[in-house]
Order: structure tokens, then sequence, then C-alpha cells
């Protein structure tokens, strides 16, 4: 079946458009019960199954005040949403399962970490960490750095479904819900595209800990965002580093250099750096009014989803912010940083992504093997007739409309 046409950046796809009408329906005649968003009710929900170890496993290789932190951001997410959101009934939903979904792996994770304790002192590799704007060519290099043999990476089942799983649950798991939303949003593949096995950023392994950028990419919550944006990351960071040692120590790939990327990390390179001290990084960089385009493109796909009462300049305004916001902390992060750092400009990736993945590896001081060169090749290849094209098609013809 032809994909529809992208004609404006609100779009909403055809069965997107008939769930959200189904599920306004069904809970207004009676047929199915709304879900409630309740910070209590969905704590209940998911401390059940291990009823009065529920405790335990909540505060399970964490401290209390990484505890408190979830707790506080839980109640004060849902609040904005409430408040902010204008969630239509497909958006409710989507929200619930996104939040219920949280709290329950958060408990897994506590439950696992009582358990096996000796998972959290994994020591792990030095990481390569990807820095930059959403939009500004993080998930090319991201991707071509991932495919040395020298390095590892998340994959997107592992990102979406962090708890370790056997016989390749997560990767049912994620093949089902990439198959969902791929016919809830037909553009989504174009925007960022995504399959079970591929590389993925840890955007999801923060988001666990309740850091506001996923959040506020779908929803309009302000008042969560500001809020989020003022407080200390160090829990949320710490929460990531168990994650990435549990996957690290699952997969057996802990003595391999990470490459890691999430766009948020800009936003909160010192607490990262603070927990990453050996990392190398690499500084992505694009001209900020191309970033501001794809940005809002990306945001309004998945907002316009979710909420009837999108405006494209709430839109405009938050990702002027964010791109404010992120290259002052990371000009203040990078100040006094001395260790090992590449630059990889959008354009030169463009021009000759081969000469600028040469650049990057030695400005690290790392081996590009032919092994690496080879792997690379074949993963630009495969991009060629990639979805990715079709979003540049989208962004031209919004620009001309």
């Amino acid at each position: 079946m032809p994909r529809p046409t992208r004609d404006h950046l609100l779009a909403r796809g055809p069965l997107a458009e008939k769930a959200n009408d189904f599920l306004g329906k069904a809970w207004e005649r009676g047929w199915l019960p709304p879900p409630q968003l309740d910070p209590d009710e969905l704590w209940a929900l998911a401390a059940k199954p291990y009823g009065a170890r529920a405790e335990a496993v909540e505060h399970g290789g964490r401290s209390e005040a990484d505890v408190a932190d979830f707790r506080e951001r839980l109640a004060r997410l849902i609040a904005s949403v409430e408040a902010e959101a204008d969630l239509n009934p497909l958006g409710r939903a989507m929200a619930w399962g996104q939040l219920s979904r949280t709290v329950k792996n958060r408990l897994a994770f506590g439950s696992l970490w009582l358990e096996r304790p000796e998972l959290l002192d994994t020591p792990l590799a030095p990481p390569i960490i990807v820095i930059g704007h959403m939009r500004s060519g993080t998930t090319r290099i991201h991707t071509l750095l991932a495919a040395d043999p020298a390095h590892s990476h998340t994959r997107y089942c592992d990102a979406y479904h962090p708890v370790p799983s056997r016989l390749g649950v997560n990767r049912v798991k994620a093949a089902m819900e990439l198959a969902m939303l791929g016919l809830l949003n037909p553009w989504m593949q174009s925007i960022h595209p995504m399959a079970p096995a591929a590389v993925e950023e840890e955007l999801a392994w923060i988001s666990a800990a309740l850091h506001h950028s996923i959040y506020e990419s779908q929803w309009h919550i302000p008042t969560y965002s500001a809020w989020s944006e003022a407080r200390d990351p160090l829990p949320i960071y710490r929460e990531f580093r168990r994650i990435l040692q549990t996957d690290a120590a699952h997969r057996g790939l802990a003595d391999k250099p990470r490459v890691l990327k999430v766009p948020a990390f800009a936003e909160d390179l010192s607490t990262l750096l603070a927990l990453f001290p050996d990392a190398r990084l690499v500084l992505a960089e694009r001209e900020h009014e191309a970033v501001l385009k794809s940005a809002i493109s990306l945001a309004a796909n998945q907002m316009a989803m979710q909420s009837d009462g999108c405006c494209l300049d709430q839109i405009e305004a938050r990702w002027r912010h964010k791109i404010a916001l992120r290259e002052a902390r990371m000009a203040a992060a990078l100040e006094g940083w001395n260790s090992q750092q590449a630059r990889a400009c959008f354009d030169a990736l463009n021009a000759d992504w081969e000469a600028a993945i040469a650049g990057i590896y030695a400005d690290l001081g790392l081996t590009l093997t032919p092994q690496a060169r080879a792997a690379m090749r074949k993963v630009m290849a495969a991009s060629e007739d990639g979805h990715h094209r079709a979003h540049a098609e989208q962004l031209a013809r919004f620009a001309g409309a």
C-alpha cells in the first residue's frame, strides 16, 4: 500500500484518525474505560506482581535521592500533561502506555539489581559519545562509528525494551511495536528510520528516568520542561549508567567502547562527562536554521498524532529555545574539557563521508581498520535508497508551500 502524502507539518495518518475517533466513542459510550493518568494508579499496577517486595524493588540498586527524584518527576510530568498537553483520545492512550511501561520497567530493573547486584559493578570501556543537536548529522555519525566491529552499540530492541530477556523476546516486542507505530504514523520511518536490531540512540534510557526530552517532543508540556531543564539531572544519568552496565554485561560487550548518542546529551554534558570522565567526544555541527526546520518537522509529526490543538508557533519557539540552551550548556561543559574530541561538519559528511570519518578517527586516536571501512561502506550503500530521503523531500515541499 502506498504511503499517503504528508502534505503539511501537522498531517496525521488515516489509521491514527480512525483510532482516535474509535477511542473517543468507546470512552464516551462506556465500551472501554478511559486510561487514568494518575501516579498512584500507575504505581499500583506496576507493583502488583511484586506484592510485599514492591518497596524493595523500587529501591533496588538506587539511592534514596534517585528514588525520590523519579517519584517527583512522575507526579510533575503527569500534572503538566493533564494541564497543558491537550491530548486527544489516541494521545491519552499512548501517554498511558508509555508511562505505565516506564514504571513497570523501573521496578523490573530494581528487582534484577537486587538479585544480581554485580551487574552494577560491570566495568565499561571508555565510551565514544556523539554530541550535537537533533537533525545535525548525529545519527549518521553514530551509525557509521557503530559499524566498526571494534565498537559496540545499542540496538532498538535494547533501547525500548531494556530489561534483559531470553530467547529474543525483546526483538519480537520491538518488531510488533514498530509495525503498529508504522501503521499509525506512515511518515515515522522517513523521519527517523528504525528496525528491531538496528543501531539506536539511548534516548529511551534517559526517558526511563523521566528526562523531559522524549516527552516534550510529543506533548506540549512547557511547565515540566522548564522545571526539568533547571533540575540537576544526575539521578537520571546514574540510572542511565546502571542500564548501560546491565546491557553491556547481558550482551557481553563491556570491553568494547560503546558509541552513544542522544541529542539531549548536549543539555546535560557536564553531568555526563562527570560520570564518564574517560569518554571520547564527537561534536556534530550544522547550521542552526537547517537544524530547526528538521526538528520542527519531527516534533510536529509526533505531536499532531496525539493532540488536536498543536500550534506550530509553539513548536518552533520550543525548538529555538532548545538549540540556544544546548549550545550554551555544551560550550560551558567543553570549556574545561581537555580529553580527546573531534568535530564533524554536516556538509563535510555529505561531501565526503569517508574523509570526515577518517578525520574523526585521527582526532580521537583510533585506528580505522579495513574491516571498519568495509562495514561503513556497506551501511552507506544500504542507506542510498533509505527512508530518510523522503523526509528531505517533505522538508523541500513544506519550504515551497
